[in-house]
């Protein structure tokens, strides 16, 4: 392994994750050129609980991405179709309980974030829409991972830029062109998380690498196993989870602070994810490689994609940073025409200069935790990281107000690198002894 063979991969992996927070960044552009700061908050709110539901079962993409190129590197094709069934029973199960409880799901969101009552009944508009994309959303996680997995990045990267690229025309048809407000967000990413499966099951059933007997039907419940595919996906459950406290914590914060600054930070929001899903290509790249070289017992491949990891999270962080500096004000602007809400993003978007510094670790380590299946450090880590967020929101939020809340943002994301680089002599130790 060397640098040209993780850029290779890196590449095509970064623009695939990038096209993830463009998304959220197109809903909230796109509302933003309407005349009311609500239009924004409704978004952002309504995207948050989406977020919480769907980041946290996140680790059907990446366990599956794991899971699926430690099969692949042994060259075992019973497992790579287990690697994918196991998970995609999860998520429909998933997804349809989400469909069932959702009006119990959107009365607890409205009263944990407690927004305004323009920006709640706009919440409760774009939730009672996307909602029904619920068992969609999660099987997409799993086609992907799958696909990542098997190292098909083109077809991965293609499916999500079909998804993405159908749900901003959309966005902008139905909100510019029928006028459909909030509404015409929510439906233009419920039909394109619709598509996007229906494309990836063509995709499954039309290659070799996926086959299904009846003798592989008795191994899906296979205990041991699944156990150990529970196990990693309890840890990242619970890592997601904390690292969900910790945005609805900030939205709840910063709705408090009115709803113009609530429009402003969910701006910043949406370009923090912007710079966290660049790195994510990266850390999917790490999982993948690393996967790889364990399931082939190859020790050296692992140590240089490890090192390999460490040296692209500074390159990244240099770059991303870059790339804001000069962008910056641009990128508010493309957003909102709000003058106020625009202010207040520049002020307060100073802050993000910092973010890539802080969290690069903690975003591309985390991609060779999980392609080693060695999910417990990345959930500790992040348990530490909310217990330095909280701590820092109590001391900082009465002092400093919305800029404590953004020191205390970066303090969690410093804790989640710093807290998982102590797990990496561990790792390593029970990688070369297996």
């Amino acid at each position: 392994m060397n640098h040209k063979k993780y850029i290779m991969l890196a590449i095509p992996l970064t623009l695939s994750a990038m096209t993830t927070p463009l998304i959220g960044a197109v809903d909230t552009a796109v509302v933003g050129q309407l005349s009311d700061p609500a239009f924004i908050g409704g978004v952002a709110v309504g995207a948050v609980v989406f977020n919480t539901m769907y980041w946290l079962f996140g680790f059907l993409r990446v366990s599956t991405s794991g899971f699926t190129a430690q099969a692949h590197g042994a060259m075992d094709e019973k497992l790579m179709t287990l690697s994918l069934v196991r998970p995609l029973i999860l998520a429909i199960s998933v997804g349809i309980l989400f469909v069932l409880f959702r009006n119990h799901i959107s009365d607890l969101a409205m009263t944990i974030i407690e927004p305004a009552d323009g920006v709640n009944d706009y919440a409760l508009q774009y939730i009672d829409i996307r909602i029904w994309g619920a068992p969609f959303a999660l099987i997409q996680y799993v086609i992907l991972g799958w696909l990542m997995g098997l190292s098909r990045i083109k077809e991965a990267f293609y499916l999500q830029i079909g998804m993405n690229g159908m749900n901003i025309i959309l966005d902008i048809l139905f909100v510019q062109g029928f006028s459909w407000g909030v509404q015409g967000v929510a439906a233009a990413t419920l039909i394109a998380e619709v598509c996007a499966v229906i494309v990836g099951f063509f995709l499954i059933i039309s290659k070799k690498s996926f086959s299904f007997t009846s003798r592989e039907l008795t191994e899906i419940f296979a205990w041991r196993e699944v156990l150990t595919m529970l196990y990693v996906n309890r840890d990242l459950f619970i890592r997601t989870a904390c690292l969900l406290i910790m945005f609805n914590l900030f939205t709840k914060f910063g709705a408090s602070f009115g709803t113009e600054m609530l429009a402003a930070n969910a701006i910043l929001i949406q370009i923090h994810y912007l710079m966290a899903y660049f790195f994510d290509g990266f850390a999917n790249a790490s999982s993948i490689l690393c996967g790889r070289a364990i399931g082939s017992n190859d020790k050296k491949d692992f140590s240089n994609t490890l090192s390999l990891s460490f040296q692209w999270s500074i390159y990244t962080a240099l770059f991303v940073t870059f790339i804001y500096l000069l962008f910056k004000e641009a990128l508010i602007r493309l957003f909102t025409r709000i003058e106020p809400v625009a202010d207040l993003a520049s002020e307060y978007g100073n802050w993000l200069l910092v973010y890539p510094a802080a969290a690069a670790f903690g975003l591309v380590l985390y991609g060779v935790f999980t392609g080693a299946a060695s999910a417990a450090p990345v959930r500790n880590s992040m348990i530490y990281s909310l217990f330095v967020y909280l701590i820092a929101l109590w001391s900082l939020l009465p002092i400093y107000e919305n800029h404590g809340l953004w020191l205390s943002f970066l303090l969690f994301g410093i804790g989640r690198s710093l807290f998982l680089i102590m797990y990496i002599p561990g790792l390593k130790k029970r990688i070369h002894a297996l």
